[in-house]
């Protein structure tokens, strides 16, 4: 299962990659959470050339995707989209099927 990129989702990180002039052959995006947020969790979204052994290691539309195992127990089967709906609701939308409850806003949940 893993994570999933949309197609959407995915031309919005090559968009930011270009933007910040990241080395595209070593640009991964790095998914996890944290503790925090209004329910217990957060997502975060970095990009980033570091990964190691341990992680989980994707390649979606393009783009790789990598996860710490931690994260990973609380994000397996999680589908990144990203939603441009005008200036004030535009953002990456994680459904993740392990989220009991998550906030209004999608950007925390509980497991």
């Amino acid at each position: 299962m893993g994570i999933q990129l949309t197609d959407t989702a995915a031309g919005e990180i090559r968009r930011i990659i270009e933007h910040e002039e990241l080395d595209t052959e070593k640009a991964r995006l790095r998914v996890g959470v944290k503790g925090g947020g209004c329910s217990g969790f957060s997502y975060s979204l970095n990009l980033t050339e570091d990964h190691s052994e341990e992680d989980e290691q994707t390649d979606q539309h393009g783009i790789k995707v990598v996860c710490d195992p931690k994260s990973y127990l609380y994000l397996n089967g999680t589908v990144i989209d990203y939603k441009d709906e005008g200036p004030l609701h535009r953002g990456f939308v994680f459904s993740n099927p392990n989220a009991t409850s998550s906030c209004g806003c999608g950007s925390s949940f509980s497991a």
